[in-house]
């Protein structure tokens, strides 16, 4: 995935339209999603899921014994955690946000790892200090179950950013059944009926990975779609 995360702000976006409410589905946007069954999009989700679970264990047994724990990494991981438990609501989900933000530097994987569009787990992102936005995604998404909140109201949006023309990955997350966009180039958390020039494509759960079956209908939302699709499914 292509991403460059730009300069941290806070601003408010418009909406590029929206949908009739008695076709919404309860998904990000609104829009209906269909499960994929093979390629490569579901294939790196899978691999970076088993480390993820890896992680888990780590955290797990650091979590028991800070004392004897060996993973600085981990133990870093497990503040932040614990910095967004002890609130609710936004609270949570914007300490959360503002502390991966923070604690991350925007890097390409080719600078990283001297190729393109790497997944990695959040442990394996904070020991490096860096990584790209499905990185920061990968760590809030995480995080966010970690500090308590229901793998039900999280998913990880993949969108086409129809004005840098690249692919950019965010958490959306859902509070009193409005989705908020946790994203690592702003530290304000947008509805999602508030986010301009970009469309979704593909949409990760607890589930597994979905696909956006029905684009926005406006002739450039729709050539943006159909360029994403084509390029991440390749």
């Amino acid at each position: 995935m292509i991403c460059t995360p730009a300069a941290l702000i806070a601003a408010q976006l418009n909406s590029p339209g929206s949908v009739d409410p008695a076709n919404r589905s309860d998904e990000p946007f609104g829009l209906s999603t269909t499960m994929v069954a093979m390629g490569p999009l579901l294939e790196k989700w899978l691999g970076v899921e088993r480390e993820v679970d890896d992680e888990r264990q780590v955290l797990k047994m650091c979590d028991q014994n800070r004392a004897s724990c060996q993973s600085q990494t981990a133990l870093q991981f497990l503040a932040i955690v614990e910095s967004g438990r002890t609130l609710d609501g936004r609270a949570r989900l914007g300490e959360i946000n503002r502390a991966i933000n923070l604690k991350i530097k925007p890097m390409s994987d080719l600078a990283l790892y001297g190729v393109e569009d790497v997944w990695s787990p959040p442990l394996n992102t904070l020991a490096r200090g860096a990584g790209d936005c499905e990185d920061y995604a990968i760590a809030k998404f995480v995080a966010l179950q970690e500090a308590g909140v229901s793998p039900d109201d999280l998913r990880i949006v993949v969108l086409r950013d129809d004005i840098r023309e690249e692919d950019h990955a965010v958490v959306a997350a859902r509070l009193d059944g409005t989705w908020l966009m946790l994203d690592n180039r702003h530290m304000a958390m947008i509805d999602d009926h508030h986010l301009r020039d970009y469309h979704p494509v593909f949409l990760i759960d607890h589930d597994g990975v979905s696909r956006y079956s029905d684009a926005p209908s406006t002739s450039e939302g729709s050539r943006g779609y159909q360029r994403a699709v084509g390029q991440i499914l390749r």
